[in-house]
């Protein structure tokens, strides 16, 4: 667990610096029509969730491919070969996609841009765009296997929101047109992705090499069979956006992504953990480890509900005047913020879950349940985005997140006999719904910034206490007084 916890702590730290830039851009820069107009910024928000969509079935699978078979091999020989057969894996895909498409562009801009006709000059960037993140992914795979998962981590969740920061204060300065800027995001992406690839060859410099792989056929089949499970995590997140782009007006997207980016605040913690928590996961399971497994399971669930609860609380009472600081236009999502926080709260709660699942060789079960929460996700967001528009959308965010999650953690207690919670964990449910309670309407008469400062930590020094004193995570507890005694 050693290094779990020192990891995941530096991935946490790194991953809220990154968030702290995308507040920035999010909520102060994009929402400030000085930088950029709420059309564009709905058009950018559409164009990267739509290639998100796509990076699974540009990256073949390979990025979770690597992660689960690279740990059964011992020799050099195989090891290289298995290497340099995830290298190329991908352009089975990217190679024909890019070939049909081309001859075939006109007639998908048309059919994206029906709704919202800015979409159609920039459709070829998500092709792009899905390039670089399916890539990026497999590269940041190849330093995960070997436990090193911070530096990127750090490109993830960091990199790319310092280069939009830069270039959106270009294009305030008109230093860029917006229609450059646009294609400068995208090359931000394709830059970071060739940073990754430069790291992760120093981590292990690849040596290209065909050698037969006994279980070539198996390696196959799950990285096809992954792509549906990397599809539907990106269907359940991501289809609202694209769907949003397709019903109503572009700029309502806008509106939507900022509600989104303060409740996916939530998902950080588990962001962090899932680096090196799921080459571990898979290295257990390939050694059948499955009392080390069932610990790991139940002590990452509890420390992501703990932390993940605490920041939830914190956004749900201080929202009110967070919505005070930004255009009124971008206030009207506080039933967004809501649903997706619980779904988001609920994923933090299923703790490496995901790991075990994906890992393990009951994988095709799961994916048959997560493509069925794929459909529902779609079938919902048809149904409910023309009624309700954006509150809609997260409302089939919220059932699709939760039947999925309820599925998944019935099935690794049906197969595994694990189950993450423990009488810590409804002492934590408690004590966040409590705070819940008592601070939502506690409004102090200061500016918002002060009284968003002044509640965060006030409630910051009630949450930990309590949290200490009845010792609710052994881990949480020997950080707290690792800390206290270096003061």
């Amino acid at each position: 667990m050693g290094v779990v916890q020192s990891q995941s702590l530096k991935n946490t730290i790194i991953t809220y610096l990154g968030f702290g830039f995308g507040a920035i851009n999010t909520l102060f820069l994009y929402t400030n029509e000085a930088f950029i107009t709420e059309q564009y910024y709905g058009l950018m928000a559409y164009i990267l969730s739509t290639a998100n969509m796509l990076m699974p079935l540009f990256a073949f699978g390979v990025h979770n491919t690597l992660i689960k078979f690279y740990s059964s091999y011992k020799s050099k020989t195989k090891i290289n070969s298995f290497l340099t057969l995830m290298l190329f894996l991908p352009l089975l895909m990217i190679i024909p996609i890019g070939f049909f498409g081309h001859f075939i562009y006109e007639l998908i801009a048309n059919y994206l841009s029906q709704r919202n006709i800015i979409i159609k000059d920039y459709v070829w960037l998500i092709y792009i765009a899905a390039i670089a993140f399916a890539y990026f992914e497999i590269f940041y795979a190849w330093t995960k296997v070997h436990l090193n998962s911070v530096f990127g981590n750090f490109m993830k969740e960091v990199f790319h929101r310092i280069g939009i920061s830069i270039l959106l204060v270009c294009l305030y300065f008109k230093w860029l047109t917006v229609n450059q800027f646009i294609y400068s995001v995208v090359g931000v992406y394709f830059l970071r992705m060739l940073l990754m690839k430069l790291y992760a060859y120093y981590v292990r410099k690849p040596v290209f090499q065909w050698s037969r792989l006994h279980n070539f056929v198996e390696i196959i089949k799950y990285s096809a069979l992954i792509i549906i499970a990397g599809s539907i995590a990106t269907v359940i997140l991501d289809v609202d956006k694209f769907m949003l782009g397709q019903f109503i007006e572009i700029e309502k997207v806008a509106y939507y992504s900022v509600a989104i980016f303060i409740a996916t605040v939530i998902s950080v913690p588990a962001r962090s953990m899932y680096q090196i928590t799921n080459p571990l996961t898979a290295q257990l399971l390939n050694e059948n480890k499955y009392a080390e497994l069932d610990t790991l399971y139940k002590k990452s669930s509890l420390n992501l509900f703990i932390i993940s609860g605490f920041i939830f609380l914190l956004i749900m009472v201080n929202i009110n005047q967070l919505y005070v600081l930004i255009p009124e236009q971008y206030t009207g999502g506080l039933i967004v913020v809501l649903l997706v926080g619980i779904a988001k709260l609920s994923d933090n709660l299923m703790g490496n879950n995901n790991a075990i699942l994906f890992n393990s060789n009951y994988y095709k079960m799961a994916l048959f349940f997560g493509v069925l929460i794929a459909l529902t996700a779609v079938v919902l967001n048809l149904w409910l985005i023309p009624i309700y528009e954006y509150e809609g959308a997260a409302l089939a965010t919220f059932i699709s997140i939760l039947t999925y999650n309820v599925i998944k953690l019935s099935f690794v207690y049906f197969k595994f006999g694990m189950i993450p919670f423990t009488a810590a964990t409804f002492k934590a449910f408690i004590l966040i719904f409590v705070f819940l309670g008592l601070f939502y309407f506690w409004e102090l008469s200061f500016h918002p910034i002060l009284n968003i400062t002044l509640k965060s930590f006030a409630i910051g020094l009630c949450y930990l206490f309590v949290v200490y004193k009845m010792n609710f995570s052994e881990d949480i507890s020997k950080l707290i007084d690792t800390q206290l005694k270096r003061f």
